[in-house]
């Protein structure tokens, strides 16, 4: 289970723009990573564009499961996943980090932002906290919890 990219974006009337995003390329050979992360950041504009306000989905691209979060404000989410990665604690994750970012930039800067302007720096940290989500989200640990727990039942039986 991966994580490999979580950004902000502004899904503004004709244009959509990267407010800040965070990327875990390392398994990557070296000469990859540059261009993975440009086909990440263009397929999260790609699939915000495509997205109604008030919507959340997610899409299948190549190997990649893309999870989206627009919010009726315009500030969208977008987190990319290997398809082993719960659907639930990514949407998770985009509520917390929409959520924040809401709160820590002002709403005025977000048409005009970009990733040189934008002052919130915990995508990073979002991004490395969430890479096992057994640790990161609460439901995730009592449901592997619950699975090892059955496991012993039935071999005990």
């Amino acid at each position: 289970m991966k994580l490999y990219s979580l950004s902000v974006l502004y899904k503004g009337d004709y244009k959509v723009h990267l407010l800040k995003s965070a990327y875990d390329v390392s398994s990557f050979s070296f000469f990859q990573r540059s261009s993975v992360q440009e086909f990440m950041t263009f397929t999260s504009q790609l699939i915000v564009e495509r997205s109604d306000k008030g919507s959340r989905s997610s899409v299948k691209e190549q190997e990649y499961l893309c999870h989206v979060y627009v919010r009726n404000d315009s500030l969208a989410g977008v987190v990319i996943a290997d398809a082993e990665y719960p659907q639930r604690v990514c949407f998770t994750l985009l509520d917390k980090v929409l959520e924040e970012f809401a709160t820590q930039v002002d709403r005025i800067d977000w048409p005009s932002g970009s990733p040189a302007t934008i002052q919130y720096n915990a995508l990073d940290s979002h991004l490395a906290k969430y890479q096992n989500p057994r640790d990161a989200d609460p439901m995730s640990k009592v449901q592997a919890e619950l699975d090892e727990t059955k496991i012993i039942l039935v071999s005990k039986g």
